[in-house]
């Protein structure tokens, strides 16, 4: 028996075996009480990084001195009419 034979038989069969053992494994680890916790944050990772909306100014932009005033005045040009 050459040595591609002798590998592919020893995949084939006791490395499928051990991959489905590991994989096993893995699940029973995720599922015991101990790991309730890294559960419950991993779930909660889409919800993580959710940033606060943004209070709206109640700024009307007439004064001389208020930063809106100029933001006003840059979209006031933008406008068609």
């Amino acid at each position: 028996m050459d040595t591609y034979s002798l590998l592919r038989e020893i995949a084939d069969s006791w490395v499928l075996l051990a991959m489905f053992c590991f994989f096993i494994g893995v699940g029973i680890f995720a599922c015991l009480p101990s790991q309730a916790n890294a559960r419950e944050e991993a779930s909660m990772i889409p919800l993580r990084d959710d940033a606060a909306p943004k209070p709206k100014k109640s700024c009307s932009g007439t004064c001389a001195k208020c930063a809106c005033s100029d933001d006003l005045t840059a979209m006031r040009g933008l406008s068609n009419g």
